[in-house]
């Protein structure tokens, strides 16, 4: 059961002023989580078949290696040299490195600030807690003691609970990316592999 409106307006007026940036940070990390879980697709098959589905033109998968192997066959036909093939590997595989390292830096920033805004939330509740104490105020117009206490502990929470998923999405994105890259050379190695052979 999801919480009802008036649940989510208490939860929201809880953490006070800390809520509005910690749910911007929420939604921006897990925009960025979606996008590179979207776009950094590994394929299957490995990297020979891919080459060999792409000079036969069968290949119709549209994942990264996919879609380097297509393009490292495409260079080795229109390259007259393995000078000019190089320096066209090299600028077409760093646009799909490229692409594949988007929103990364994004997502470990925000990992890194939704704890730091909930410990920013906690110490303006353990500050509403000790101005209460001082005032032998445990209610007050703005929370008092339980207030603050009770602020201290929400914000804690939510700081980490939007960035302890966001590590581990962050950290399976980070190895789907390493094994990507490793398929990358490997696409590039293996044409230029071929296409030596070629010119043997």
């Amino acid at each position: 059961m999801f919480p009802d409106v008036l649940t989510l307006t208490n939860y929201y007026e809880m953490g006070g002023f800390v809520m509005p940036p910690l749910i911007v940070v929420g939604v921006l990390l897990w925009y960025a989580l979606t996008f590179r879980f979207m776009n950094i697709q590994t394929n299957e098959q490995g990297p020979r078949r891919l080459i060999k589905q792409a000079k036969k033109n069968t290949l119709e998968s549209r994942s990264i290696t996919a879609r380097a192997a297509v393009i490292a066959v495409q260079a080795s036909q229109k390259a007259k040299t393995r000078s000019q093939l190089k320096s066209i590997l090299n600028e077409r595989f760093a646009d799909l490195r490229a692409e594949i390292n988007k929103h990364r830096s994004l997502i470990r920033v925000l990992v890194i600030i939704s704890p730091l805004l909930g410990l920013l939330g906690t110490i303006d509740g353990m500050i509403e807690t000790f101005k209460s104490l001082g005032d032998m105020a445990l209610f007050s117009q703005s929370g008092g003691i339980a207030g603050g206490i009770s602020r201290a502990l929400f914000t804690t929470q939510m700081g980490l609970a939007i960035s302890i998923p966001g590590l581990m999405l962050g950290r399976m994105l980070e190895r789907k990316q390493q094994k990507i890259n490793q398929e990358l050379d490997q696409i590039k190695d293996l044409v230029w592999v071929y296409t030596n052979r070629g010119n043997a």
